[in-house]
């Protein structure tokens, strides 16, 4: 008897969202990372024990919406 062949399925098409995502992205932390050093002299001012949970806030609030952002550029949807 021959024995069977495993049945690929082709990749996808590429799509645009991919390029777009991800110029999108460096443009949004690039600004971001601006307002945020804008800001770096008023939080210096600060006593240290305020500075550390702010920039601990600022250094990872920018992950909030990169997951639904990834989700987009793989399949389209924001959910």
């Amino acid at each position: 008897m021959g024995e069977r062949q495993p049945h690929f399925n082709p990749p996808p098409p590429p799509t645009w969202r991919k390029p777009v995502g991800i110029l999108a992205l460096i443009a949004a932390l690039a600004i971001y990372g601006g307002i945020v050093m804008g800001l770096g002299e008023e939080i210096g001012r600060l006593p240290v024990l305020v500075q550390v949970p702010i920039y601990l806030v600022l250094g990872t609030i920018w992950l909030l919406p990169l997951r639904r952002f990834l989700i987009w550029m793989e399949t389209g949807r924001w959910g």
